[in-house]
């Protein structure tokens, strides 16, 4: 048996973020994954925005969290050494329902102390987004808005809790939970051991209503929604400039385009009855009718992926009367001491932060821990050798190995030294998509073409295993077969 002062279930965005803030007290606390790696859930396939709290619901937790969250984000991403890009967001309509709609996010925007929103005329729209349609009739420009990207801003966290002295135990999957004879205790069954807890805090994604009916009554269940997105070359950066939010004028979902860090055009997502990381054909054919519609311009032909994204609803249960489903869902059993974050979806990205330091001071109080002084709250970043310059290079390639100069992601730009990087670090890359949420590799025109056999060897070389042991992203998907 291990023992602890918190067990934290679940290693997405959440789960990281909240053992990252428990290391602000002086609490051992341990993380467990079922799967080999961090943000490999629903984390991993989001639209990447970091939203200004335009569509939150006044006086909730939820709306002061998204506000306060997306002010200070180019703060924490500082903290952390993640890239993040505050190119604002402009939300248009192309008749009077949408315009409705922007009168009501402009109202409920500065209910909610969003910063900076203003009302745009057709010109000004175009003027600041010259590709889109020319049919457009307004728009609402709200500067706060930010685009991240979900799997650095997820190892980032990681990292810098495993640094200031979080466990982790990857594979681990939990099988049940029971309290000791005295009840002083949780008993955290598992494929790995018995882990002993003074109290658990329940990240568990798709899973998390599941995880905390193991010791507490039902209220919650989560219902799934599937999303089809694409991804646009590089090539096609200069068609959007900011996050667009198109408000249609029919019932159903618009289509939203984010210009990522890397310089892709992200388009999604649509909004379907499911429960895996499949996309639809009926809602890729979707996405490019709205396309047509809002931004005629853009390129399609430069499109290099498809991707399947999944939402947990939380939906409340007939006997449950506590707090609102339109707020974030957070339960608390065992004395307040086995906490739960159920459906935690959109804006959860921005605020897995803001919630990480809500629960574990909730958490910390109640186990009557203090504040840890010798917490680290910075993190030094991993080299993005293609942000360099020539002479940068050249320095780093002397200084460090001359790995650094061997280049086997072309397209990314991402060296040899990069990955063996991103291997090393702790919690590092084991698998060929491990290796690109952390480096960019297998993300660019090619997807892979070019530089996955090669990857898969440095894997199996610095793992010490065979080729043929190498899968793309866990459990059977191995890249090879013998």
């Amino acid at each position: 048996m291990r023992s602890y002062d918190v067990v934290v279930i679940g290693g997405g965005l959440l789960g990281c973020f909240v053992a990252r803030n428990l290391m602000r007290f002086n609490l051992k606390a341990v993380l467990i994954e079922k799967r080999e790696d961090v943000c490999t859930g629903i984390s991993r396939a989001n639209t990447a925005i970091v939203y200004s709290g335009c569509d939150t619901f006044p006086g909730t937790l939820k709306t002061a969290m998204c506000i306060k969250a997306s002010q200070e984000f180019p703060t924490l991403c500082a903290e952390l050494g993640v890239r993040y890009s505050q190119c604002g967001s402009i939300m248009v309509s192309f008749g009077n329902v949408g315009y409705s709609s922007l009168l009501k996010k402009l109202k409920n925007g500065g209910e909610n102390g969003v910063r900076g929103m203003k009302l745009l005329e057709r010109e000004e729209v175009l003027c600041l987004e010259p590709s889109i349609s020319a049919n457009v009739q307004a728009g609402l420009h709200v500067p706060d808005t930010g685009t991240v990207m979900p799997w650095e801003l997820c190892f980032a966290a990681a990292e810098n809790a495993a640094i200031n002295g979080a466990d982790f135990f990857l594979n681990t999957k939990v099988a049940a939970i029971d309290r000791n004879a005295d009840g002083r205790a949780f008993h955290v069954h598992t494929n790995n051991g018995v882990f002993v807890s003074r109290s658990i805090i329940n990240c568990a994604g798709m899973a998390a209503a599941d995880i905390h009916e193991m010791q507490n009554d039902s209220s919650v269940q989560i219902v799934s929604t599937a999303g089809d997105y694409y991804v646009l070359d590089t090539k096609a950066a200069s068609k959007v400039r900011h996050v667009i939010f198109h408000e249609p004028e029919e019932k159903g979902k618009g289509l939203t385009l984010v210009p990522t860090v890397d310089g892709n055009i992200l388009l999604g997502p649509t909004e379907r009855p499911g429960n895996d990381f499949m996309t639809e054909l009926h809602g890729l054919e979707q996405l490019r009718s709205l396309v047509a519609e809002v931004i005629p311009e853009l390129p399609m032909e430069h499109v290099i992926r498809s991707f399947g994204a999944v939402r947990p609803n939380p939906e409340l249960v007939a006997e449950f009367t506590g707090k609102s489903i339109n707020d974030f869902c957070i339960l608390e059993g065992n004395a307040g001491l086995f906490i739960s974050l159920v459906g935690i979806k959109t804006p959860g990205l921005n605020c897995a932060n803001e919630l990480g330091i809500y629960v574990s001071e909730k958490i910390a109080d109640r186990l009557g821990a203090g504040k840890n002084p010798a917490f680290i709250a910075n993190r030094l970043p991993p080299v993005r050798f293609s942000e360099m310059s020539f002479e940068e290079r050249d320095l780093h390639i002397r200084r460090n190995s001359p790995l650094f100069g061997r280049i086997v992601c072309r397209c990314r730009g991402v060296s040899e030294g990069e990955i063996i990087d991103a291997i090393s670090r702790f919690p590092g890359a084991v698998t060929l998509d491990g290796v690109k949420r952390r480096t960019g590799t297998g993300s660019g025109r090619c997807q892979g073409g070019f530089c996955s056999q090669r990857i898969v060897e440095i894997l199996a070389r610095e793992l010490g295993c065979s080729p043929f042991d190498i899968t793309k992203d866990g459990g059977s998907s191995f890249v090879f077969s013998e």
